[in-house]
């Protein structure tokens, strides 16, 4: 597990029950004390919890944790996927998150990294998105600038579309763009469930430099019902479970692949 991991799963249990002592994250974690301790010490320092003698608490930290969004068959999957997409982040940079249960990994894993929290005059990172979810998850990270769309909420994502969310995207230039799918296809490419989720997430995608859909192997070769015209779909992020015909099939019509394969545990 690496230390990001770590972090993670500290938060998780921290949202189950409101409070955690060193025992649990020893017992749960298998790791040592004083590593409990130093992670305990670390969220502390970035506003993620409240430190007590045995252990921490959420205390008065303003947040809700929606933990039920990422507990799936697949999380571990998105959270290779997210570490791999954190890696092309910068301090400084600006980027898109759409809605979605991988991107919302990688908005969990940009909330712990050490660099973005480090106290600074400017903002560490810029971070535009339609999901109101990934704005309350990184709302308490003082040093990450929160831009939030317009629109009209969509309860079963999260996601604000409409006109509203489409004005605010065509005032924005994103260095990075990552996007979260229902189901991606080498002929027909990206597809989402809601056809209004599809056309900001295109609009998103074509705000930014480089842009990146984020899908797990699971989602390989499923088609759902709203593609994203206009997107020229090039670079995929996704985890070791593609079959490499599925991997051909994208390298021909010239799609990047980016197999996650995470890292070594610090």
């Amino acid at each position: 597990m690496t230390r990001t991991d770590r972090l993670a799963a500290i938060l998780d249990l921290l949202a189950d029950t409101g409070q955690i002592e060193v025992e649990d994250i020893v017992a749960k974690l298998g790791v040592s004390p004083a590593t409990a301790r130093r992670d305990l010490d670390s969220l502390a320092k970035q506003r993620l919890l409240s430190r007590t003698r045995g252990g921490a608490t959420t205390g008065a930290v303003a947040y809700d944790l929606p933990s039920r969004y990422n507990r799936d068959d697949h999380a571990e999957a998105k959270n290779l996927i997210a570490e791999e997409a954190s890696r092309l982040i910068q301090p400084g940079a600006v980027i898109g998150l759409s809605g979605g249960t991988t991107t919302t990994a990688l908005a969990h894993v940009l909330s712990t990294r050490e660099d973005l929290n480090t106290p600074s005059d400017r903002p560490t990172l810029t971070v535009v998105t339609n999901a109101i979810n990934i704005a309350a998850q990184l709302a308490v990270r003082p040093n990450i600038k929160i831009m939030v769309t317009g629109g009209i909420l969509n309860p079963r994502s999260y996601e604000l579309v409409g006109p509203y969310t489409d004005i605010v995207m065509q005032k924005v230039a994103l260095d990075f763009a990552f996007i979260g799918v229902n189901g991606i296809d080498a002929e027909v490419g990206p597809t989402i469930t809601d056809e209004g989720e599809a056309s900001v997430n295109t609009l998103m995608a074509r705000r930014a430099t480089e842009s990146y859909v984020l899908a797990d192997s699971s989602k390989v070769g499923r088609r759902a019902f709203a593609t994203m015209a206009g997107y020229p779909f090039r670079r995929l992020i996704t985890d070791s479970g593609i079959s490499q015909k599925d991997k051909a099939a994208f390298e021909a019509n010239g799609t990047e692949v980016i197999v996650a394969m995470g890292a070594a545990a610090v």
